[in-house]
């Protein structure tokens, strides 16, 4: 954009050497030696900075670490095997100073819990910086991945007055101190999903979907839950098949992970650093076989009969929820890798989902994958009026609150169905970072919104 100083980024891939150049940004690290001194330069553009070579060692003496700067020199070849480019300072101007006595930041290796702490600085640390450039990637990827395939984006409410969970961990909302009621005219909260606003377009458009916040009053303390997080959710009219909405969901999963590939291989590359495990899951992503499938029944006989070496905490049995000791038993220690699992217990699932035709069990989906485990969940929606009327009722709404979405089964209802993928942990999963608080800028959990 014109106007706007270059990023690092574009002066080391397109400068030519020899040319002249202003760089601009954050001092990482100062070396000073007897006859020269050394700088690294960083402005969030690359995952490296730009090495700064002063000839003379008095021009780094107003160099701290944190500081910003404005360094004007020659665009040089660097000797140095990890960077192509460097520059020889000719004039340095320090924009704006940074007390090296009280920068949090040093030289030495932070632990990630630390980071946290000090949540307006770590963007300048190279691993927040590498899942920042990395987010932002990932981001455009599933845009494009979903509109190449003719998805149309919508925008669906933060406010709402239906929890289609039906879990009940939602915030309730207060206008004015008072009780959301009082500002609406019903009790309103924060939303947990977008997907039933989602259906409502999906009876007007094919494929939708929405790239949106949620909100769960979650009080879980661990690495994969947070209170505030990003959903990408997705619905398909005119779908009366779960495999073809695995497929949706994989196809999702795997186009993403490919343009990553390409547009983000230094942070992956950074992430999976002698972790080869962490880098053949990256690469079986997206590789264009399918991932396998299973399902419920079957995901319970393999783990009943690996219960006797797992010495599983909750005993696998038919008819229960599977906690995450069996989903992370599945993912990364039996297939190794992604594996759908589908047609869960109906008693185990929220009220939408369709029903099979065997009385037990409803057509959905869930993938499970090495590190978060749960990634992406998803069904077919029950179409039928008659029978999510009663399943309504049987719940205990009486409240009129969701005949709108009734409402979507009178009126040219179609076979469709949806899923809805945390893109918190689609990053844990690439990184292998143990929790989802390092993943999202902000972290907001039970007992903590700090900033």
């Amino acid at each position: 954009m014109g106007g706007l100083p270059p990023t690092l980024r574009h002066i080391v891939e397109s400068g030519t050497p020899g040319a002249s150049v202003t760089v601009t940004g954050w001092v990482r690290t100062v070396r000073v030696q007897k006859r020269v001194a050394f700088a690294e330069v960083s402005d969030g553009s690359m995952l490296r900075g730009v090495q700064v070579t002063m000839d003379d060692p008095q021009m780094a003496a107003a160099l701290t670490t944190g500081c910003s700067v404005e360094i004007t020199g020659q665009l040089v070849d660097s000797p140095e095997r990890e960077q192509s480019k460097e520059v020889r300072a000719t004039a340095i101007r320090v924009v704006g100073a940074s007390d090296p006595e009280h920068y949090p930041l040093q030289k030495k290796r932070h632990t990630l819990e630390f980071l946290r702490e000090i949540g307006h600085i770590r963007p300048r640390s190279q691993t927040i910086g590498a899942v920042t450039r990395l987010r932002d990637r990932a981001e455009a990827a599933v845009h494009r991945v979903l509109r190449d395939s003719e998805f149309v984006r919508v925008h669906t409410p933060a406010l709402t007055a239906n929890d289609c969970e039906g879990g009940g961990e939602t915030f309730a909302v207060a206008a004015g101190g008072q009780p959301g009621a009082a500002f609406f005219d019903r009790k309103v909260s924060l939303t947990v999903s977008g997907q039933l606003h989602l259906e409502v377009f999906a009876g007007a458009f094919k494929r939708v979907y929405a790239f949106n916040p949620a909100f769960r009053a979650e009080p879980s303390q661990t690495g994969r839950h947070l209170s505030e997080f990003w959903m990408v959710e997705a619905e398909c009219a005119f779908v009366d098949s779960l495999p073809a909405l695995m497929d949706v969901g994989e196809a999702l999963v795997r186009g993403t992970t490919r343009h990553l590939l390409d547009t983000a291989a230094p942070e992956l590359e950074f992430f999976s650093a002698g972790n080869e495990r962490l880098a053949r899951l990256v690469r079986r992503l997206a590789d264009p076989q399918q991932y396998p499938r299973i399902s419920y029944t079957e995901a319970i006989d393999i783990l009943q009969r690996a219960d006797a070496a797992a010495k599983f905490e909750h005993k696998p049995r038919w008819g229960r929820a599977l906690q995450s000791e069996h989903e992370r038993h599945l993912a990364a220690a039996h297939f190794q890798g992604p594996v759908f699992v589908t047609d869960y217990p109906a008693e185990t699932k929220p009220f939408y989902m369709l029903p099979n035709a065997d009385g037990r069990t409803v057509s959905c989906m869930d993938l499970l994958v090495p590190g978060p485990c749960e990634l992406m969940g998803g069904s077919l929606r029950d179409h039928d009026h008659a029978r999510l009327a009663r399943r309504i009722a049987d719940l205990g709404v009486e409240d009129g609150s969701l005949d709108w979405y009734l409402d979507l089964r009178r009126y040219g209802t179609t076979p469709h169905g949806g899923f809805g993928m945390g893109f918190e942990r689609f990053l844990q999963m690439l990184t292998g970072l143990d929790s989802v608080r390092d993943i999202i800028p902000f972290p907001r959990h039970a007992g903590r919104c700090q900033y």
